[in-house]
């Protein structure tokens, strides 16, 4: 009896660990909200609602993509994130006007290449003011939540005056290239060119986000850092120079998806960041703070519901995301995903 009991631990031992539960419920609610809406619309406006709600809820994602990887890395809480969105849209003007015969071009691929270019330049502007944001603003209150607040808030202020001064308080229009105008139709349901080109756009970031943080080096440290940055730090690693890296990552994210609304918008005002930041905070809430998956998921589902909710009781619209918001809450306190998972 003794030698079967002794042998019992170590078989245990030799037993595969059990494969973690993915949650998949969460996956669901986005498909589970867009089949509960056909039957109350016809099929052409159902599919036109949906593309565009997509679309939407892909640019929100990219903007509060970068907002969700500063605070699970960091634990920051960047109430200045809107300023990057403005800058990145602002930005991207650089390219995008005097170049504006490029897009006039009835040409898919002379417009893409002028978009990709200013895309590109926004990135990089905002990744520059992101790091020096995060070395003049950020660094100074790290670990005090009220003080980051107060202060990023400033930062936001300061900088929509500073995009004033620069490029003038007046309203600055900005087309959408001239291959990108208009709708194609599926059958009765016209679905706009430049929707469908941001739900590519969101996909890619996605993609690209979840495989850098799953599947590479890079994202091994972040996720380590996540947990435990002294161990990390033992390791020989620089904590430091990665979390800057995430910050200005996070803010060359900001500046694609300002430059993204900006174009869905077609006109530029000094404070359409701050105007964004409250839906921004909305999907980062929904999803789970610091959860890139969560994010996706949440800035999905607060799209699609406005956009079902504008068409079908206006008046309910206004207040959609409020009530998904603590509709979400009321069933997972931490949002969808808690932090850390992707």
């Amino acid at each position: 009896m003794e030698n079967v009991s002794a042998t019992l631990p170590l078989a245990q031992a030799d037993a595969p660990l059990p494969a973690a539960r993915r949650d998949i419920l969460p996956l669901l609610l986005v498909p589970a909200v867009a089949l509960a809406v056909l039957p109350f619309v016809s099929l052409p406006a159902w599919v036109t609602l949906t593309v565009a709600g997509l679309a939407m809820g892909m640019m929100m994602f990219i903007m509060a993509s970068g907002l969700t990887l500063v605070f699970g890395l960091m634990s920051v809480l960047n109430f200045g994130h809107g300023a990057f969105v403005s800058v990145g849209a602002y930005a991207a003007t650089l390219v995008l006007v005097p170049m504006r015969g490029w897009l006039e071009l009835d040409s898919l691929a002379a417009n893409l290449g002028v978009l990709a270019l200013a895309v590109t330049v926004a990135m990089l502007v905002t990744a520059l003011l992101g790091w020096m944001f995060e070395r003049v603003i950020i660094m100074p209150v790290y670990g005090q939540h009220l003080k980051q607040i107060l202060i990023t808030m400033g930062g936001m202020i300061v900088s929509e005056q500073l995009i004033t001064v620069v490029w003038g308080a007046e309203q600055i229009a900005l087309p959408l290239p001239a291959a990108l105008r208009g709708a194609i139709f599926l059958g009765d349901a016209a679905v706009e060119k430049y929707r469908l080109l941001a739900v590519v756009v969101g996909l890619v970031v996605f993609a690209v986000l979840f495989l850098t943080l799953n599947r590479t080096r890079i994202g091994l440290l972040i996720r380590a850092g996540v947990e435990n940055g002294e161990m990390v730090e033992a390791m020989g690693y620089r904590i430091r120079r990665l979390f800057v890296a995430v910050f200005a990552a996070g803010s060359a994210l900001a500046g694609l998806g300002g430059t993204m609304w900006g174009l869905y918008k077609e006109t530029l005002v000094a404070h359409m960041g701050s105007e964004v930041m409250v839906m921004v905070f909305i999907v980062i809430i929904i999803g789970g703070l610091g959860s890139v998956g969560g994010c996706f998921i949440g800035a999905l589902l607060m799209a699609l519901v406005a956009n079902y909710a504008g068409y079908l009781a206006p008046k309910f619209a206004l207040v959609s995301n409020i009530v998904l918001m603590i509709a979400i809450l009321l069933w997972r306190p931490a949002g969808l995903y808690a932090k850390g998972r992707n």
